[in-house]
């Protein structure tokens, strides 16, 4: 095992923290050195120095998305959080119906991951105004700053347990088997969702149209206060007025500093 010394980790967790916003407390060392040791040997190097200024000479980004997959953990499979799509369902995509008169409805996952969440929105979307024959010009951005999440993502390949809380039709409708265990979003429904790289970090969104819905769950568990806060501020701009924001039910905001309402556990809005 490699060791780390406290300035390495001061180093680390600070690069960490200004291209991610992801927060490492001190407590968190043994769990870096834990999970960053396997790569340094893959690297030829046996000090974490070597690695930061590896990191630094490295501007195209690669490296630090392979961190970041390290640091994070990707728990996610379709439906999690079932209250929020139930919620978004139910209340959400109705209210829309009536109130969108140009049928331009605009979501954004903004978190992700590996693409559970947004196919499981393209699926309820389909769900939604399929039956009714109506059009509508469905627009669904889901970014992560994960390179590999993002490709996973695109591909759109999941084992069974990653899709067994859906029901059955809909592994059926959406999904093509393609071995024993591992199932694929359909070619039409992977075309519903655009994937973009993109670092929540940023000082301005480069958005030119706002948002009617945000999902942004099980992000911000990784910041302090004042990243939160900054990210906040950002989300609400970008969301259109009478627009809903969903963060992961372990997530909580500041309702005394916030300009947005809450709605119910985990679920915001513009108004």
């Amino acid at each position: 095992m490699i060791n780390m010394s406290d300035e390495e980790f001061k180093l680390l967790s600070f690069y960490i923290k200004e291209n991610s916003g992801i927060n490492l407390r001190k407590e968190k060392k043994a769990l870096l050195v834990g999970r960053l040791n396997n790569m340094l040997l893959e690297l030829g190097m046996d000090n974490f120095m070597d690695y930061y200024k590896y990191l630094q000479n490295n501007t195209q980004g690669e490296e630090l998305s392979k961190l970041i997959d390290k640091v994070t953990t990707n728990h996610t499979f379709f439906m999690r959080e079932a209250e929020h799509f139930n919620y978004f369902t139910e209340t959400v995509l109705p209210y829309f119906r009536k109130t969108i008169k140009d049928r331009d409805f605009r979501i954004w996952c903004a978190a992700s991951s590996s693409g559970e969440e947004p196919y499981t929105l393209a699926i309820l979307l389909d769900e939604f105004f399929k039956p009714t024959g109506e059009i509508w010009d469905k627009k669904l951005l889901a970014t992560d700053l994960s390179l590999k999440a993002l490709e996973d993502a695109k591909r759109g390949i999941y084992n069974y347990e990653h899709i067994s809380s859906l029901p059955k039709l809909w592994v059926l409708n959406y999904f093509d088997k393609i071995s024993q265990t591992e199932y694929q979003v359909k070619n039409e429904m992977r075309k519903e969702v655009i994937y973009r790289r993109f670092n929540l970090l940023e000082s301005v969104f480069p958005f030119k149209k706002k948002f009617h819905v945000i999902f942004c769950r099980n992000v911000m568990i990784y910041f302090d206060n004042p990243t939160k806060e900054a990210l906040l501020n950002k989300l609400y701009d970008s969301l259109d007025y009478g627009g809903y924001l969903f963060i992961g039910h372990s997530e909580s905001i500041n309702r005394e500093k916030t300009r947005f309402k809450y709605i119910k556990p985990a679920v915001y809005r513009k108004i």
